[in-house]
């Protein structure tokens, strides 16, 4: 979180101080108003509401951060010791069953009150926009996967931050 909303406004010595270039912090507002807007138009119908983008931007900047780095250390494991062996029974690559054991973390059923909750008051987006929002935004997911341009998991236009 050293580099979202929040983080981005101290210094090395834990100082709150604006010490970015105006280039860079221009460009942070405007990738971190692509993925406000993003997540902000994630809907729950059953409980009618939508995720507060603003209010979980900074979650949603690490966790699209996260998964991405975790992906690239996991390259570069791979190219120290070479490719996993594939799982019995499953037809899936080693880059496949990366991204299926990372989504595989935020699977959960909350009570409809509890989620409402998290909604409205919480700095996290559901668990289920944890998973889409950072594999949607990733060229590499939708690569390992062949998801057809425009599809809900290959959407033509992604947001990154970093």
């Amino acid at each position: 979180h050293g580099f979202d909303d929040q983080g981005r406004q101290f210094d090395k010595d834990g100082n709150l101080v604006d010490w970015w270039a105006p280039p860079t912090k221009a460009a942070f507002l405007k990738n971190a108003k692509c993925i406000i807007n993003q997540y902000g138009n994630y809907s729950i119908p059953e409980l009618g509401l939508k995720v507060n983008g603003i209010n979980t931007q900074g979650e949603n900047i690490a966790d699209n951060g996260g998964v991405k780095e975790a992906y690239l250390a996991y390259g570069s494991w791979v190219k120290r010791h070479g490719p996993e062996p594939g799982l019995p029974g499953l037809d899936y690559t080693s880059e496949q069953m990366f991204w299926i054991s990372s989504a595989n973390v935020w699977c959960s059923v909350h009570r409809p009150e509890s989620q409402r909750t998290k909604i409205l008051s919480g700095y996290h987006s559901p668990d289920n926009f944890r998973v889409q929002g950072p594999l949607s935004n990733s060229p590499i997911f939708s690569k390992d996967f062949n998801c057809p341009v425009g599809s809900k998991m290959n959407p033509v236009h992604k947001c990154a931050v970093w």
